[in-house]
């Protein structure tokens, strides 16, 4: 499959879409990559390749800041500022007119959350929450994922410094419409130890598996 790459312009300049689309979507997944790399992250690649062939449509979208060459991001209200208009153009593509899932990366999950009611998604994808700060447990940031009003999909290794997956379900609590998807022996860039029965492949079919499930009508 080709990816096509559009380039789309917000008040923080140009951003790009990278376009993994399939005939008649039965949804579209829009995905934002974390502050530390971009679109062609290992899970990002991954759902890219996978969901097309299941009947969604992909699309991920580059920051401006990245865009730009930059190597620092730009503030979080600042990531919601080019996100939001990208992601009302993206919703009023042809190709676009079917259920709308949105998501990322760390970063780009929060992005995602911190928007998803305004934008009227399905749901919320998070590959690899940031629910603090590397040793900064105190500056929870759960109030961005308990805020949407759709159903949201974490996706939390074992071993995140910014908040493995037991803390995530602990900072849920009771919390409705969040499923909390294990991944063991995963570090916040979803990696794994060689010597771990929860091999690299068993994350990657982990990780397509689950986000099929929520997307996939």
């Amino acid at each position: 499959m080709t990816t096509t790459i559009t380039t789309v312009e917000t008040p923080l300049g140009p951003g790009r879409f990278f376009l993994d689309l399939t005939p008649d979507p039965s949804a579209v997944l829009v995905l934002g990559h974390g502050a530390g790399g971009g679109t062609n992250a290992v899970d990002l690649e991954l759902l890219a390749r996978g969901l097309p062939g299941l009947g969604v449509s992909v699309a991920r979208f580059e920051q401006p800041w990245r865009t730009a060459g930059r190597k620092v991001a730009v503030p979080p209200p600042k990531l919601d500022e080019a996100w939001i208009p990208a992601l009302r153009w993206l919703q009023d593509q042809p190709w676009a007119q079917t259920r709308c899932f949105t998501g990322g990366r760390s970063a780009g999950a929060r992005v995602a959350c911190r928007t998803a009611n305004e934008l009227g998604v399905v749901g919320v994808v998070c590959l690899a929450f940031p629910l603090h700060l590397p040793g900064k447990p105190e500056r929870s940031r759960i109030a961005e994922l308990l805020d949407p009003t759709v159903p949201r999909l974490v996706l939390q290794g074992t071993n995140d410094t910014f908040g493995g997956v037991e803390e995530v379900r602990v900072a849920i609590g009771e919390a409705d419409g969040i499923t909390l998807v294990e991944l063991p022996g995963a570090d916040h860039s979803y990696r794994v130890a060689k010597a771990s029965p929860f091999t690299a492949a068993d994350l990657r079919a982990r990780v397509l598996e689950q986000v099929a499930l929520f997307v996939v009508a």
